[in-house]
């Protein structure tokens, strides 16, 4: 369990500018409130929007958080802490079903704007998937950035997986077409196609991805799909705003948030999930490969508390 128990130290690491913008708010409020009352629900309220969780997804935490206190008749604000915490992990658990794709034939697209780290997340989900013992096809489907086929092959490298594609000013959809035969071929478990995501131009990127999808659906219709956005944590409400916008053109079955280390706006895992009603899948805090893991609701509220995992 090193890896994880290093994932867990570094999540705490990372999510400190996130505890720091909403924790230490929070436990002034526990200290400096003597009963229970709407002043006090009002300012967590009130920290838990500043620390971009989200309008939806703070009122729900509020309510639940309220009738605990009601059923449990508690009359110290000091023993809503855990409370508060418990709440949060209901807001956001993924439930066992999230990752049903890694136990089928199945397809993932990767979709994300330039810069948010979508390759590396492409190849990292390659690496973890391979050392699941699947058998990976990667697709080079994002062909319209140079850089991103040969970052990709890179990435496939190190990962020791098998990379279809990557000329740049290729059409993405043929790269997807040969990839199908690649992973029918070599009888892939998982086809993960990195594809490019500019949402300055919708209309391109929903023909683009329209056409994709059309090809997935004759050529490769047995596989069960899944597709992923790629959100740069740092940017907060601005991540928000675009998962909405993929959500329009296509069909988003999880997120993967990147970059969570060093930001203050942490809480929008939170937000998106609640907001959207998409999970977060899978989050990254770090450059080396083990630094994009599953989201767990229970560790990544325990890191943001800094509340010590039960052994």
């Amino acid at each position: 369990m090193g890896e994880k128990k290093g994932f867990f130290k570094r999540l705490v690491e990372g999510l400190s500018k996130t505890r720091a913008n909403i924790v230490s708010g929070i436990d002034s409020i526990f200290s400096g409130f003597s009963s229970i009352d709407d002043d006090f629900y009002d300012e967590i309220e009130e920290i838990l929007i500043m620390g971009d969780l989200g309008i939806n997804a703070t009122t729900s935490i509020i309510e639940d958080l309220k009738r605990k206190v009601k059923e449990q008749k508690i009359k110290d604000p000091a023993q809503c802490k855990q409370l508060l915490i418990d709440s949060i992990k209901d807001e956001m658990n993924v439930g066992e079903t999230a990752y049903e794709f890694e136990n089928r034939k199945s397809v993932v697209l990767v979709i994300g704007v330039n810069g948010v780290g979508k390759t590396t997340s492409v190849g990292k989900l390659a690496g973890k998937l391979k050392d699941q013992g699947k058998k990976v096809i990667l697709a080079a489907a994002d062909t319209f950035r140079a850089a991103a086929g040969e970052q990709l092959s890179e990435w496939a490298k190190r990962a020791g997986v098998e990379i279809i594609g990557g000329q740049e000013g290729s059409d993405p959809a043929s790269v997807v077409y040969d990839a199908i035969a690649a992973a029918k071929a070599r009888h892939a478990d998982v086809l993960l196609c990195d594809t490019a995501g500019r949402l300055h131009n919708k209309k391109n990127l929903m023909a683009e991805l329209g056409k994709i999808n059309r090809i997935l659906e004759r050529e490769y219709p047995e596989a069960y799909r899944e597709t992923l956005v790629v959100l740069d944590g740092t940017t907060g409400q601005n991540a928000l705003a675009q998962a909405k916008e993929f959500k329009d053109v296509a069909d988003i079955t999880g997120i993967i948030l990147t970059k969570l280390d060093g930001t203050a706006k942490g809480g929008i895992a939170v937000a998106i999930h609640s907001e959207l009603g998409i999970p977060v899948k899978y989050i990254g805090v770090g450059e080396s490969i083990d630094d994009l893991q599953k989201f767990n609701s229970d560790e990544f509220v325990n890191a943001l508390f800094n509340v010590k995992p039960q052994e």
